[in-house]
């Protein structure tokens, strides 16, 4: 088991609208005051997702640049965007997310209904995904929101070889309508097939919704890692709307530190995953 637990912040996501959450960070200093928040919390990874003038999703890449530029000048944390931006965007905008040049990108391994929606991911797609990151030696989260998600994983990594850095690392994502449910049976089945991976693969588990403690405490117990925030839950209890992504960060770390596995550090985040920028 790790003696130390990452944690990931996605403070934005592509779903959740400032109407509905009033503390959703939407602009560019609205994002690095959450990020130096929960880095000094105990966040080592940021996954963002950026929003236009009118704060809706975009994969702009000026201002994904912008962005990566401005949490790097300002954190010490790692920076991850995300390649999946919102259901309707096209594939080639989601590649060019890579052009960025950010230290890690999201890497979702099927299509899974979503809501009302699909987030579609077809096979040739993650293949470019996978080997653009390669060439670019940028490191992928292998995001995972059903259990056949590893299984194909397992392929792309026989057939395409590692990723950049030589360390896989995958993120399950419970509890979305469509995808696998956040329970603890599920994780553990998650866990079990690990196993057909390579040695050393480490996890991480994001509970959407009303799943968000339930996976927390599970992927503690399993020796798995953390990501929380405003993307995947804008309840802190119930009737309690969120006062900040540090307030789910600084949650997290302290169940982290309850079970004796207190939040890692981003340097040696990124030793754990290979990352060789910083």
């Amino acid at each position: 088991m790790m003696a130390t637990t990452l944690i990931t912040v996605a403070p934005t996501g592509a779903e959740v609208s400032k109407r509905d959450a009033p503390a959703l960070p939407v602009t560019l200093d609205e994002l690095v005051v959450a990020a130096k928040e929960c880095e000094a919390v105990g966040a080592s990874v940021i996954h963002i997702h950026i929003r236009d003038d009118e704060a809706k999703p975009t994969l702009d890449l000026g201002r994904l640049k912008e962005t990566t530029r401005a949490i790097r000048e300002g954190t010490g944390l790692i920076v991850q965007l995300s390649s999946g931006g919102a259901v309707t965007d096209p594939e080639e905008h989601r590649l060019a997310v890579l052009d960025a040049a950010p230290d890690m990108a999201s890497c979702t391994m099927g299509t899974v209904n979503f809501g009302d929606d699909v987030f579609m991911n077809r096979w040739a797609f993650i293949v470019e995904l996978h080997t653009r990151m390669q060439s670019k030696g940028i490191v992928p989260e292998y995001e995972i929101f059903d259990l056949g998600h590893l299984a194909a994983l397992e392929r792309l990594l026989n057939k395409y070889g590692l990723p950049a850095g030589g360390h896989v690392h995958v993120d399950f994502v419970m509890g979305v309508p469509g995808g696998m449910p956040g329970t603890v049976e599920a994780l553990v089945a998650c866990k079990a097939a690990l196993t057909n991976l390579p040695e050393g693969t480490t996890f991480s588990a994001t509970g959407i919704g009303r799943t968000t403690l339930p996976v927390l405490m599970a992927s503690l117990a399993a020796g798995g890692h953390l990501r929380v925030g405003m993307e995947d839950t804008v309840t802190y209890a119930r009737s309690q709307p969120v006062e900040s992504n540090a307030q789910l960060v600084a949650r997290a770390a302290s169940f982290a530190r309850l079970a004796q596995r207190p939040p890692m550090a981003p340097a040696d985040a990124r030793r754990l995953l290979g990352i060789a920028r910083g």
